[in-house]
């Protein structure tokens, strides 16, 4: 089994379709939820393509909630709930689940922790009362713990130290927040992790893990008649802990923009990219949110986009390029760009060219064909997120612990198809704004 980070894959993902599934406006998953007496509220989607559901716990805590100079608390915390409880010894839950015919994975973001399983209906209950118990029932011990900080750190070397592309990720992200925890790596910094202690991951575990701070959502094979008197037997058991909303520090406002380079021996292909803090759903001008998703798919979404067809197919300046958005943090997101030179052409001719684009965007604007196609296509994408029951799981897990409700998840497709030229230009304008920009540059050792 693999217990990982929250993959960047489906970060972006759920940054396009964010919120896709509609019961009254599009009918693509039609989720019903309820919420148990200790506040855990519990979502279900039907689908009964195969005997089979997805069964999800999320947490409304993540690396972002890591005290002051314990990050990787929140994803030591994950790995570590897998050893034992009282009931089930350290090992037996993975053997139980797998004894079964299920499997699991686990992730942890910067708001929110998931733990995931896929199992046969009829055994569901099963894992529901295990889920349950190690919810409020975790035994940890120093050796399990210094283990398990053994595998995380090695994780940590393996995929960001010894990758200078992970690395100059983790410092561009340190620069674009100056007081949010945002700054800080989902795995968190070596030396941090080497400090961490017992105590530290169990008073994490009980200030954040209960049923008032977590949310169900059961995909497949079951109906909400089916799963609630289990969701009572099993969750429902658990006391409601109290949890206070979440405090973390406000980001000041942004007044220079900033620019890092990391040059490495071992990169074989620079990269040029731009970020520019953004509203989310829940957070800055949020107005903007649904405009932006439509102008990253303008600028980026792919070979028809303006900047892949100027850069890589008119101009031949570079290999790759486009553009990305995500507005699902609980706080300030970002709005990127990027592109990779093609052989022969520097990152000063490349990052020339990107500006002379989105100059001729902010100036000359974008029609409302432009527009009308883009949002008809994104539309009409969001159907297929109905064929995967872990995608539906997924995008109402993200969406529940990083402040957007099920109203809002539900509609999505209607305010993405409202969306104008007049909006995407008015978002453009108040977004891309060298103050609040970092502009990172990846280079070989010793390239000029």
């Amino acid at each position: 089994m693999l217990r990982c980070l929250y993959p960047l894959a489906m970060i972006a993902l759920l940054a396009v379709i964010a919120a896709t599934p509609l019961a009254a406006a599009a009918g693509v998953f039609n989720p019903e939820t309820f919420t148990l007496d200790n506040g855990m509220q519990v979502v279900v989607v039907t689908n009964k393509r195969a005997p089979v559901v997805v069964h999800m716990v999320w947490y409304k805590v993540g690396s972002a909630d890591d005290p002051v100079g314990r990050s990787g608390t929140a994803h030591l915390l994950e790995h570590l709930m897998f050893k034992g409880t009282p009931t089930v010894p350290d090992g037996e839950f993975s053997k139980i689940v797998a004894r079964n015919g299920g499997n699991q994975n686990a992730f942890t973001n910067r708001d929110y922790t998931g733990y995931f399983l896929k199992i046969a209906k009829d055994r569901l209950e099963l894992v529901m009362g295990l889920e349950a118990d190690r919810m409020v029932n975790l035994v940890l011990d120093d050796a399990m713990v210094a283990s398990e900080r053994k595998v995380i750190l090695e994780e940590r070397r393996s995929r960001t130290d010894n990758n200078p592309s992970a690395l100059w990720s983790e410092q561009l992200s340190a620069a674009r927040y100056l007081a949010h925890p945002y700054r800080i790596p989902v795995i968190g910094w070596a030396h941090e992790i080497a400090a961490l202690e017992t105590e530290d991951i169990l008073a994490f575990y009980r200030r954040y893990y209960a049923p008032d701070n977590a949310v169900l959502v059961v995909a497949g094979d079951i109906t909400m008649e089916e799963l609630k008197p289990m969701a009572i037997r099993t969750y429902g058991a658990v006391p409601a802990a109290g949890i206070a909303a979440r405090e973390r520090p406000l980001e000041p406002p942004h007044r220079a923009a900033r620019r890092v380079e990391l040059r490495d021996e071992r990169v074989r292909q620079a990269e040029w990219s731009r970020t520019h803090l953004a509203p989310s759903y829940n957070a800055g001008e949020s107005e903007y949110a649904y405009a932006l998703q439509v102008l990253a798919d303008l600028l980026g979404g792919g070979s028809t986009s303006r900047l892949y067809r100027a850069l890589v197919i008119d101009q031949k300046v570079a290999v790759s390029a486009g553009a990305w958005y995500s507005p699902t943090n609980l706080y300030l997101s970002q709005f990127g760009l990027y592109a990779s030179p093609a052989p022969g052409v520097d990152l000063v001719r490349l990052e020339a060219a990107v500006n002379t684009e989105i100059a001729a965007l902010l100036d000359e604007g974008v029609s409302d064909d432009e527009v009308t196609r883009i949002t008809a296509r994104m539309v009409r994408g969001a159907i297929y997120a109905r064929e995967s029951l872990g995608t539906a799981a997924r995008i109402f897990g993200a969406a529940l612990t990083s402040g957007t409700s099920v109203e809002d998840v539900e509609a999505w497709p209607a305010r993405i198809a409202a969306v104008t030229a007049t909006q995407v230009i008015a978002a453009a304008r108040a977004i891309l704004i060298p103050e609040t920009s970092v502009t990172g540059l990846l280079l070989p050792a010793g390239e000029d």
